[in-house]
């Protein structure tokens, strides 16, 4: 062989061998980034969004993460900070409605299959004869849903006397209400009535609110509007202007949940409140529920 051939020939070697490497490389690149994505994909993410009205906390929880989420019931009612603590949650927002007079819910919960809040044993909804009228839709108001579908994992909000898919089963349920999404059903679930002009919930007046919602790719929302101080007009946001934040963000299906006094988030130590007082102070108020990220 002559001393031409043999560098044409360790030539060509060398070539292949920094084309099998560059390849290696980038296989090792492509998997590296690839994980790096996955992991973002399943990670929880919190963040914070100032209007002109109102200051939004926004927390995403991939449908597809370790996190578990569920109603917690307190007997006697509690904030939502010590509730979160005693159940070591990660993240918690308030639950449905209740009675601040007694005690009692007047929302549906469902923890692990079991009833755990009934509004029909709450005498002072059931034997109301202002609300008798409004309700058999006050006891078929809107929940968040948690099935277990086969290996599945699924999120969506129903109707309370919605029948569960025959293939899943009903972990879990937080009733509260109206849908905002993908309808703000303000009188079919009997929060207003303009021939007789009730608005139980203000619906057109700027409050602090919570909501729970659902993306296309079956991710939570937990979102919370809290009012802003030192301003001229009453702050927050109205139910329309919810239901629309609640779009902006990705959610194909939302629920409100009890706001005013009781709109509270809860994530990792640190607790937003939602009302602010006549005096420009923080409201904090004790719940009947709430729900839990751990």
């Amino acid at each position: 062989m002559t001393a031409k051939l043999r560098r044409i020939k360790l030539t060509v070697i060398s070539l292949l061998i920094l084309l099998f490497a560059g390849i290696f490389s980038l296989r090792s690149w492509s998997s590296s980034q690839t994980e790096n994505f996955v992991n973002v994909e399943i990670e929880m993410q919190f963040r914070e969004l100032d209007l002109p009205e109102s200051l939004i906390y926004v927390l995403l929880i991939p449908v597809a993460s370790q996190y578990e989420v569920t109603p917690v019931v307190s007997s006697k009612g509690d904030t939502v900070r010590n509730l979160a603590n005693q159940e070591n949650a990660i993240a918690a927002i308030n639950g449905g409605f209740f009675d601040p007079n007694n005690q009692k819910t007047t929302s549906y919960m469902i923890r692990d299959g079991e009833i755990v809040a009934n509004p029909q044993e709450n005498e002072r909804l059931i034997n109301n004869p202002h609300l008798a009228a409004y309700l058999p839709r006050i006891l078929n108001r809107s929940e968040w849903r948690h099935y277990q579908c086969g290996e599945i994992r699924h999120y969506t909000i129903a109707l309370r006397q919605e029948i569960v898919p025959p293939e899943c089963q009903l972990i879990n349920a937080l009733g509260a209400g109206p849908s905002l999404l993908p309808k703000l059903n303000l009188e079919e679930e009997a929060f207003s009535d303009p021939v007789n002009k009730r608005d139980a919930l203000g619906s057109n007046q700027r409050n602090a609110r919570s909501a729970i919602g659902i993306t296309v790719k079956g991710d939570l929302l937990l979102v919370m509007a809290a009012q802003k101080p030192n301003l001229s007009e009453p702050s927050g946001v109205t139910l329309p202007e919810l239901a629309n934040l609640m779009q902006s963000l990705g959610a194909e299906k939302a629920l409100n949940l009890d706001g005013g006094s009781s709109a509270t988030i809860y994530y990792q130590g640190n607790t937003y409140y939602g009302k602010i007082s006549a005096e420009g102070k923080k409201v904090e108020r004790e719940v009947k529920s709430i729900l839990i990220v751990r």
